[in-house]
């Protein structure tokens, strides 16, 4: 919202010297975002005048028009006799009034004004276009061709209003009210304790039976509809100076005399209008739902097909207008022709989530439905309506009929019941009751009540619902810089939960281990599953799909984290970054079987465990996970010897050192799933409350899933649920416990099938060996048909035995070995190698 600081003025009497920054920072406490204040007319210099074309003559033998002209300006020049000026513009003539640049002057952008000779001419000055002062556009994109009766010298800086500043205001879309002359100037006499001129106090003749017929169908859609007619317009009037500059200044262009009027009511009051030929509209001004299919051509002259929750204006033929977002072309002011002598005045108000949807649903936005959106006045249509009757008839010299239409459903305004020292609970400061009504009242809310007040809202401000909406008023008339800064006191001996320190130790195991963070959104669309090749029953295709996503094509919460972080790989391997290791840890979000309304917190207190788990339940279930990929060179080649390529390996060591950080053991097995090869999938498994749960995959990705995604050959990755992993842990991990007594040392061979997993090999071991064995290890696996025979396979593990109170010996350590190799010999068939 443009606020041409001398229009406001009009409604505040601001102290004179204070200016266009002064303002800004009121408002700005007062909770309003001013985003800048911008100088008009700075850098202009006169002098600038009015001038009288007197001669113009036409110069042949160049490449555009070119005219040389003789201007009377007065005594402006210092002589009085008539400026010679060049100029190559054709909208004027002899006779006509143009603002006149003398040399010496200054136009906006530090352009000096000088006599100079061009096209064998001498030219002393200019004659001005509006973009060459400034003005922004007119519509005329030519020569400014002033009304008649200005008189020549006339000081057109001071005529144009060329100097002033605007304030550029960012609203918020619950500050509808803002998006007027009459909201912002409100602020600005509340901010300066300054009485409001408040211009919708006009006197409104009452509804009778002689207005132009309406019919509303839709009392849902539209509460209020006021219409006036105006009869015996001058269809050559064109709007005033004043109106033009003030249209401009506010960011809007003239058009012609009646819609002008209806964009400068609209500034003022902030409640759109349309104006109407009457002799086009046939009958019955009607408001209705639109019918499915419908079709309507609207004033930019796009052809529309109508929803049926559109609402729509209609008359005998049909649809007229979108109620609330742009009037039909077919009962169109055309100012072109010079034929409208009668209007008929539409003010009304719609409803806000209506006049939105119809608005996104057209990708239609106008200045009209910004405003009916975020919420209008509802008793301000009758009073817009009679000061668009008044500047028509004042302006265009028309005739208001005496015939008054108002259609208005039954409402009652909204009270709201607030105990006096709220806005003292929720700010922490003891503002006083005596504090709170005032600032209330400044609002426009009429309080009754001692310690429990009973609050009136008024009409333009829709946005306070509740309690805390009034304390928020409070709160920030009183300013948001007096709110004392407190910090919250947690109680003695609480920090970070055992689920926080193992989020925060599984990120610096994996920067330790040289992965790179990458955050990434937690949008995804439900094609990327087919991308990742899941089963059609798959429950990560089960999503919560988000009501107002930030895109369509992304419309769900992630289930889980490969998609953004094979983004991220595939983004930085196109740009040049093909050695990576990216990892993330962050929420996947599961619905729930049955979908429940979330109910609002209170804010004046700590919330009860019922409500927050009440709250929790309404929420989707949304574990913790982590996952890592890697694609390109895990070691670096280098004078230290080769390189080596990130495999398969590398992402299974990378979910068990996050079941270290967790305490616990991680099982390893050959798996399949989804986006992973079939050949080179481990399943990840953890035992909880003595069941194994499948908590995660780790290895190579599936080579079309590489092709369909575009991603690196070879690109591996691990995905596994953090919180699974704390509920097998058994706490803090705890440091081990050194022993100064030595350890003994015991190799095995053995031979299996080549299907037999590692994992079951070394599961016999370690629970044959006892509680003498410190750690197990595997250094070797040898393949050799020759040797081991057809199917067979030698894994070699590497055995640390260790008493805690002594010194082993040898036949202790090898009668441990011997019991762990014959377990495994029970379970997996293994055979001891060279036996």
């Amino acid at each position: 919202m443009r606020v041409p600081l001398s229009w406001l003025r009009e409604y505040v009497d601001l102290p004179a010297t204070e200016t266009g920054r002064d303002v800004q920072a009121k408002l700005v406490s007062a909770g309003l975002e001013v985003e800048r204040v911008e100088q008009l007319g700075a850098d202009l210099k006169g002098p600038l005048v009015v001038g009288q074309v007197l001669t113009i003559e036409e110069l042949e033998g160049f490449k555009k028009p070119i005219r040389f002209c003789t201007v009377d300006v007065g005594q402006a020049n210092g002589t009085g006799e008539p400026q010679e000026i060049v100029c190559g513009a054709r909208n004027f003539a002899v006779g006509d009034k143009v603002v006149v640049v003398l040399p010496g002057a200054v136009l906006p952008g530090n352009f000096a004004i000088a006599a100079r000779k061009t096209y064998g001419r001498t030219s002393h000055g200019m004659i001005c276009s509006g973009d060459e002062l400034g003005m922004g556009d007119d519509g005329s994109h030519g020569i400014i061709v002033l009304p008649p009766e200005y008189e020549v010298g006339t000081d057109a800086i001071e005529l144009l209003e060329l100097v002033d500043e605007v304030l550029d205001i960012a609203v918020t879309p619950d500050r509808g009210y803002c998006l007027s002359l009459r909201g912002i100037a409100r602020e600005a006499a509340i901010a300066y304790g300054l009485p409001l001129r408040d211009p919708a106090l006009l006197d409104v003749p009452a509804p009778n039976a002689f207005g132009y017929p309406v019919q509303v169908s839709e009392p849902l859609g539209c509460d209020r509809f006021t219409a006036r007619t105006v009869t015996g317009l001058d269809p050559d009037t064109h709007s005033p100076l004043w109106l033009k500059r003030r249209l401009q200044k506010a960011g809007m262009r003239p058009i012609s005399l009646a819609v002008d009027i209806t964009n400068y009511v609209m500034l003022e009051l902030g409640q759109p209008l349309h104006a109407y030929d009457r002799t086009r509209v046939q009958g019955t001004i009607g408001v209705r739902r639109a019918e499915q299919g419908e079709q309507l051509t609207t004033l930019d002259g796009v052809k529309r097909t109508l929803d049926a929750e559109d609402l729509v204006i209609t008359d005998d033929r049909g649809s007229i207008g979108l109620a609330g977002v742009m009037g039909g072309a077919n009962t169109e002011i055309d100012d072109t022709e010079g034929t409208t002598t009668e209007v008929v005045v539409e003010a009304a108000h719609f409803d806000a989530i209506s006049i939105a949807r119809t608005a996104r649903r057209h990708k239609l936005a106008s200045e009209a439905s910004k405003r009916f959106e975020r919420g209008v006045d509802p008793l301000a249509a009758a009073a817009a309506a009679q000061r668009t009757v008044d500047l028509l008839v004042l302006l265009a010299g028309g005739t208001a009929d005496a015939g008054v239409t108002e259609v208005i459903a039954p409402s009652a305004p909204r009270t709201i019941a607030i105990p006096a020292n709220h806005p003292d609970r929720v700010a922490g400061v003891d503002y006083g009751r005596e504090t709170v009504v005032r600032r209330l009242q400044q609002v426009g809310c009429d309080v009754y009540g001692q310690d429990e007040l009973i609050v009136t809202v008024p009409s333009w401000r829709p946005d306070l619902t509740d309690p805390n909406d009034l304390a928020e008023e409070v709160i920030r008339l009183e300013g948001y810089e007096n709110l004392p800064s407190t910090l919250p006191k947690p109680p003695a001996g609480l920090g970070l939960t055992d689920r926080q320190r193992l989020h925060r130790r599984v990120g610096r195991v994996l920067a330790g281990a040289g992965y790179v963070e990458a955050l990434n959104y937690p949008f995804i669309g439900e094609h990327v599953f087919d991308q990742l090749g899941l089963a059609a029953d798959d429950p990560k295709r089960k999503v919560v799909k988000l009501v107002n996503p930030l895109s369509d094509e992304e419309p769900a919460l992630r289930t889980t984290l490969l998609p953004g972080l094979l983004h991220a790989l595939r983004r930085n391997d196109g740009r040049g970054s093909h050695d990576l290791a990216l990892f993330e840890t962050g929420l996947v979000f599961h619905p729930r079987g049955e979908l429940r309304v979330a109910g609002r917190l209170p804010v004046d207190r700590r919330p009860t465990d019922e409500e927050i788990a009440s709250l929790t339940a309404a929420l989707p279930v949304q574990p913790r996970h982590a996952a890592v990929v890697l694609a390109g060179a895990r070691e670096q080649a280098g004078w230290w010897g080769k390189g080596r390529p990130a495999d398969w390996a590398d992402a299974i060591e990378a979910a068990r050192s996050l079941a270290r950080e967790a305490g616990t053991e991680l099982l390893v097995r050959t798996g399949q799933y989804g986006p992973w090869h079939p050949g080179r999938c481990a399943e990840l498994a953890v035992v909880i409350d003595g069941r194994e749960q499948v908590v995660g995959h780790a290895g190579e990705l599936h080579p079309g899933v590489l092709k369909t995604l575009g991603l690196p050959a070879r690109t591996c990755a691990m995905e596994l649920d953090l919180d699974a992993l704390e509920q097998a842990s058994a706490g803090v991990p705890k440091g081990p416990k050194i022993s100064t007594f030595p350890v003994a040392t015991q190799d095995v061979a053995l031979v299996v099938d080549r299907f037999v997993p590692h994992t079951d090999v070394e599961a016999a071991l370690r629970e044959g060996a006892g509680e003498l064995l410190e750690s197990i290890r595997l250094f070797d696996v040898y393949e050799n048909s020759e040797q081991l025979g057809e199917g067979s396979k030698s894994l070699a593990y590497a055995l640390r035995f260790r008493a805690a109170d002594r010194t082993l010996t040898v036949d202790e350590a090898s009668a441990a070995r011997d019991a762990a190799v014959a377990l495994a010999a029970d379970r997996t068939g293994a055979v001891l190698r060279g036996a």
